[in-house]
Order: C-alpha cells, then structure tokens, then sequence
C-alpha cells in the first residue's frame, strides 16, 4: 500500500501541479477533501486546492516543474518534500513578472483513501519567495 500511496503523490504532483491538468485533478481528488493548511479566509477544500494551482501557480510560473525530493509512506498516510521551480514571468499575488528564478520548498503531508487525496497538511516557503520578489 505505501509504495502505491507513493506513486499517487507523484502522480499527483506531476499531472496536477506541474501540468494544471484538472481531468487528473478530478480522479487524485475526493468530493469531500480537506486542506488543513489552508490560508485564513481561503476555501479549504477541493476547488480551493485547485484554485492554488490554477489561478495562482500557473498563470505566475513559466516552466513550472515539481522535483519529489524525499517520501515517506505509513499507513494511508504519504509525507513529500519536494521543491517547485519556474520563472516568475507573469502577475503572481499581484506581483507584476520580474524574469526571476523562482524556487518554492515544500513538505506536505496527504492521506490518501481509494486512491484519492482526503486530507493535506503542509508547509511552504511561498511567503518568503514573495516577499523576494516584491523586493526586486
């Protein structure tokens, strides 16, 4: 089960972040999925996850790609640290493009249910990326 929780994630973090494929999006993720870590304010569950990567991400990053770093799986359970890179090459949280390199650490942490993402907890350092690029 761990190995293939595992290649749910990649999966995951190919098709969905790095290529904003929502068909895959619909079949990775569950009805009733919940993002724990969330921002105040922000839909915690299936479409805000999507909105991240569709209307965030993607419209800001050019040559978006996802490295998987590390995994550990247990149980239903599979943590990723994983780094996301591009270029900053359009408005990303209305930061007007600056043609910088951008690289984003991550560490998530999904539980996984029928081969589907139910719940996510994770960490990132957007914030401090932002706060770079604002200071270009």
């Amino acid at each position: 089960m761990s190995a293939v929780n595992k290649a749910i994630v990649r999966r995951f973090n190919q098709k969905v972040i790095e290529n904003c494929n929502r068909d895959e999006f619909e079949m990775l993720v569950a009805q009733d999925f919940i993002n724990h870590s969330a921002a105040a304010g922000q839909d915690g569950g299936r479409e805000g996850l999507w909105h991240t990567f569709h209307n965030v991400l993607h419209p800001g990053l050019s040559d978006l790609h996802v490295e998987v770093l590390d995994q550990v799986a247990e149980d239903d359970k599979v943590t990723t640290r994983k780094r996301i890179t591009g270029r900053h090459s359009g408005v990303i949280a209305g930061i007007q493009a600056t043609g910088r390199a951008v690289s984003i650490d991550v560490i998530d942490i999904v539980r996984i249910r029928d081969g589907q993402y139910v719940e996510h907890w994770g960490v990132n350092s957007l914030p401090s990326v932002l706060a770079a690029l604002r200071s270009s």
